[in-house]
């Protein structure tokens, strides 16, 4: 059994579709009057029936007022690092403090490749992902003088200015499933976060990712603790009770503090922040309490 200890956050996971754009938006609002957490959206900046990503981010912060924001991954292919880091920033600075940036090395490498992408093999894409945590945290660091330098072998910064400075320390997550880019989270992400659906033995795979993680953030000199645990989940059937039970029992034994659920549906939405999430709460501090 595995808790890391942190704190429960619940949200929803939005397609970002063109066709009824408005209905992600509903979604968004929803979110936020319901009392969850969180709002994400799916990035596929070569999907031409998808919103741009980033310009409904930043649309929808400014239609809620309390509910976390993030890209659920931003495709860093397509995102240049430098630009992304001011662009986060300030965003977080607009919303409040409201932004996190969730991101991925990438994938559909063709797609990429068609939109003037740069096509990586699968190692190349997780160094490249290194290289751009490394100058995004850079560029937000505005305590350290100078300019930021960055030669490496997929990014270069030659003396970019730092700031903006966020609102709030942005936490990067990490869309990650294979051994590398699980290393690389628990080495310098602030969280993990991966889809249920596509783990490939579900939730039993859980206890090896996790091993992987912590063994990464402990060779770095960190604490396993320092990466939180999120989890997408493409719906979530079966009454309430059921759900509450199978999400606290993930929480307490596998760490997982983010519980992220996509479907589209305002109604569903409505009811996991009502009769769910307070639930698992609820259960999962009366355990920790013991």
């Amino acid at each position: 059994m595995t808790d890391y200890g942190h704190d429960l956050l619940f949200g929803s996971f939005v397609t970002p579709s063109a066709q009824g754009a408005r209905h992600a938006l509903d979604l968004a609002a929803t979110a936020d009057r319901a009392g969850l957490d969180l709002v994400t959206f799916q990035d596929h900046p070569y999907q031409p029936a998808f919103l741009d990503t980033w310009t409904l981010l930043s649309y929808a912060a400014a239609r809620t007022e309390r509910v976390r924001l993030s890209g659920n991954v931003l495709n860093l292919p397509l995102r240049p690092p430098a630009v992304l880091a001011r662009a986060a920033a300030t965003l977080d600075i607009l919303s409040g403090g409201r932004f996190e940036l969730g991101i991925g090395a990438g994938g559909f490498w063709d797609a990429i490749a068609a939109m003037g992408g740069r096509r990586l093999g699968a190692g190349q894409s997780i160094e490249a992902l290194g290289e751009a945590i490394a100058i995004i945290r850079d560029l937000w660091d505005t305590e350290t003088r100078g300019g930021v330098r960055h030669d490496g072998r997929f990014y270069s910064v030659a003396g970019a200015k730092r700031g903006p400075k966020p609102a709030h320390d942005i936490g990067i997550w990490i869309g990650a499933y294979k051994p590398k880019i699980l290393a690389l989270t628990g080495a310098v992400g602030d969280g993990w976060l991966p889809t249920l659906e596509y783990l490939p033995d579900g939730a039993g795979s859980l206890p090896g990712l996790n091993a992987r993680i912590d063994e990464a953030a402990a060779g770095a000199g960190r604490s396993p603790a320092a990466v939180r645990r999120l989890l997408n989940f493409m719906r979530l059937d079966g009454p309430p009770a059921e759900s509450v039970e199978r999400l606290a029992g993930l929480a307490l034994d596998h760490g997982i503090s983010g519980f992220i659920v996509g479907g589209d549906d305002i109604t569903a939405t409505e009811r996991f922040a009502a009769e769910v999430a307070p639930a698992v709460r609820e259960a999962v501090a009366k355990e920790r309490g013991r």
